[in-house]
């Protein structure tokens, strides 16, 4: 076999493999712009759908305060309404469905244990805080806009029991 021919067979390998990656890409894109318009406009016209009844490519991973990481570590968006409605703390393991249509539905599968912890809401770099138990813990803007919460206030949040390290709560309620 030549050097040509050699060449020839292993460059069409690789072009489709990058066009393999560069397409799951731009679909896990396309579906994270969905979730998230719909996140900001509100899904109210949308048709309800368990994540049984969704047909599409299955995924699990862990949740680590704003986004949830597969075994590869790849980062898949969780919008921010869910995870603060659904109070999610880092070590959750979630399942994302990622259907025909490009939504991902994302279902808590795995809850970590839990403890509360009460603090102030601070704010500073651009982001949310709560100071509690001498250390502090960034919380999401959805929480913060959905409780109306002032800088300031004091806040019950939810962090992991055991993760002394975790950098992320979820706000239970503005006291």
């Amino acid at each position: 076999m030549s050097e040509n021919e050699t060449n020839d067979t292993v460059l069409p390998e690789k072009q489709v493999k990058r066009l393999r990656a560069l397409l799951n890409e731009a679909e896990t894109n396309l579906a994270a712009a969905k979730e998230l318009l719909y996140s900001m406009v509100g899904d109210d016209d949308l048709p309800k759908r368990s994540v049984e009844e969704v047909a599409g490519k299955v995924i699990e991973g862990v949740f680590d305060g704003q986004t949830m990481h597969d075994a590869d570590g790849k980062a898949y968006p969780v919008p921010a309404n869910y995870a603060s409605k659904s109070k999610l703390v880092e070590g959750d393991i979630l399942k994302l469905t990622i259907a025909d249509d490009g939504s991902f539905i994302y279902k808590q599968i795995g809850p970590v244990a839990r403890r509360q912890l009460i603090g102030n809401l601070i704010q500073h770099d651009g982001a949310y805080y709560v100071e509690a138990g001498g250390k502090e813990y960034r919380v999401l803007l959805a929480s913060v806009t959905f409780f109306k919460a002032h800088i300031g206030d004091q806040v019950s949040i939810i962090v992991p029991e055991d993760n002394r390290e975790a950098e992320w709560a979820a706000v239970e309620a503005v006291l």
